[in-house]
């Protein structure tokens, strides 16, 4: 895990208290801010701070903002974003969005969300506000159940990979690994969901049609936190708090490149024509491209997840999605009280309000 530097804020109620000044911030693998919390985060971000408790000893801690460079948000209904995007730019801070727009409509597995249409609306929409490349779609878990099989999967990402032609470079998935999870395992069960797991012959059979889908789409396509190799179907490890994404979309932050030990280097003509870049070079545009000098990667995640450090600010057990699969949830009961609390404090430090 990261450690972040510390400093000394000044709560709302006049304490001084210890801080992380996180430069990357995660909001948020734990609950959905974006659906549910957006006012609540950029009213905390305006203020400086909010506080965070662990989820494996409760104990209460504070994040300060002032040194936060680069968010990456979470959500399956980042509508609420739009009215928050300016704020951002006026902030000078930089993001990207990884939205999960499945479809698990007909089987009632994501009741919380809104319809298919609509979502697919609201993706179109941040592209425009934000710019393509910066909206990332992601199918994520895919779940195999007695109602949906590899097919029906293959034929839900097609209905929305068409539609996001010209709208998403970059198509992100996982296949559901239940017995990984007990929280998922107990959600399922509890929720009388027949699901069946993966085996490796129907991982491949699933990239090998998903790369001949992708012939009409040009996809990057890429897993989270697969241990599987599945590249000779044009599938790679995802890294999905991305430092590259960030070097592509903030180069010209030069307190975020230094944190993430970038040199921007200028492409040089000769008399025998432009010099070709390196290898691991990073273009920016046509005359300049970056170098990356230091490794960022999360050694306190997942064996195989990919993604760099960051600080995640939300809590389990707050998205009242109450998405049937929830790996977040320990129950809908809990999340639902949780964001009843919310609803009585709304600004407060914490995402409860506790």
């Amino acid at each position: 895990m990261a450690t972040w530097e510390k400093i000394h804020i000044t709560r709302e109620n006049g304490e001084q208290v210890e801080a992380q000044a996180p430069v990357i911030v995660s909001a948020s693998r734990s609950t959905d801010i974006p659906a549910f919390y957006s006012d609540w985060f950029f009213h905390r971000l305006n203020v400086g701070y909010s506080a965070w408790t662990n989820p494996f000893n409760g104990v209460k801690s504070y994040v300060a903002y002032n040194k936060t460079r680069f968010i990456v948000f979470w959500s399956k209904n980042p509508e609420p974003l739009l009215q928050h995007i300016d704020s951002l730019k006026e902030q000078k801070i930089g993001c990207y969005i990884q939205y999960t727009l499945n479809d698990y409509v007909a089987e009632g597995l994501e009741r919380g969300v809104p319809q298919l249409a609509k979502r697919i609306d609201t993706f179109k929409a941040l592209v425009d506000k934000l710019g393509k490349g910066r909206v990332i779609w992601r199918f994520d878990p895919l779940i195999l159940t007695d109602t949906i099989s590899v097919d029906d999967l293959l034929g839900k990402i097609e209905n929305i990979g068409n539609q996001l032609v010209g709208y998403t470079e970059k198509l992100v998935f996982s296949f559901a690994d239940i017995a990984a999870y007990k929280k998922v395992k107990a959600n399922l069960d509890k929720n009388s969901i027949h699901y069946t797991e993966w085996t490796e012959p129907q991982m491949i059979a699933f990239a090998e049609e998903l790369q001949k889908l992708n012939t009409k789409w040009g996809f990057q396509l890429a897993t989270c936190g697969e241990k599987i190799d599945i590249g000779k179907y044009g599938i790679s490890h995802n890294h999905c708090v991305d430092d590259e994404l960030m070097i592509r979309f903030a180069y010209n932050d030069a307190e975020l490149m230094k944190f993430l030990g970038v040199e921007i280097h200028n492409r040089e003509n000769s008399l025998f024509g432009e010099e070709p870049i390196p290898a691991d070079a990073i273009l920016l545009n046509a005359t300049q491209y970056a170098r990356q000098k230091k490794d960022n990667r999360d050694k306190g995640q997942r064996q195989f997840c990919g993604c760099m450090v960051s600080k995640d600010i939300g809590e389990y057990n707050t998205c009242p999605h109450l998405c049937e699969y929830c790996y977040a949830n320990a129950s809908k009961e809990l999340a639902v009280m949780n964001w009843k609390q919310h609803k009585n404090d709304e600004f407060g430090e914490t995402i409860t309000g506790k």
